[in-house]
């Protein structure tokens, strides 16, 4: 069982010296992953805690983190930290500094702005294109009410 976790670290970190930007992330933690967190993922990542600029397709881990770019597709994960965002983020907290597209479901859901569905406990955008439900949800700039529950919604 060591000797193949040590095979694997191994065989990691060559190929991330080989290729700069990857179709498949393996990553344990940022610092031990396949593909360089300054790069992107072209199809498919798997990660305890992984961070790159960006992920398209599917994004399956603990703590997920997307610094720079569009990442597109279905990202399940515990924490789920984006720049933008095209697709389904399903998390326990999804957190977005930039534009989301699509659906954002999780206990907690942070945006900037969002065009699209969030569905959680408590969602937050700085401004929509679209519907939040949820116990708590907030709006900043043109929502139907700053704070309001159960949902919100602003349509431009």
């Amino acid at each position: 069982m060591k000797r193949s976790l040590m095979l694997l670290l191994l065989l990691a970190g060559f190929a991330g010296t080989v290729y700069a930007q990857g179709p498949v992330q393996l990553s344990l933690i940022n610092s031990i992953q396949i593909v360089p967190e300054t790069e992107s993922v072209t199809a498919f990542r798997l990660a305890i805690y992984g961070k790159n600029t960006s992920t398209q397709y599917v994004d399956l881990g603990i703590v997920t983190q997307n610094t720079s770019g569009m990442s597109r597709g279905i990202q399940w994960s515990f924490v789920g930290l984006q720049d933008d965002f095209t697709g389904w983020q399903a998390a326990f907290v999804n957190y977005s500094t930039g534009r989301v597209k699509g659906l954002m479901s999780g206990t907690v859901n942070y945006s900037n702005y969002f065009t699209g569905l969030q569905f959680g406990l408590v969602n937050y955008t700085k401004t929509a294109n679209g519907l939040q439900l949820g116990l708590l949800n907030f709006i900043d700039e043109g929502g139907m009410l700053p704070i309001f529950p159960i949902f919100n919604f602003s349509f431009k």
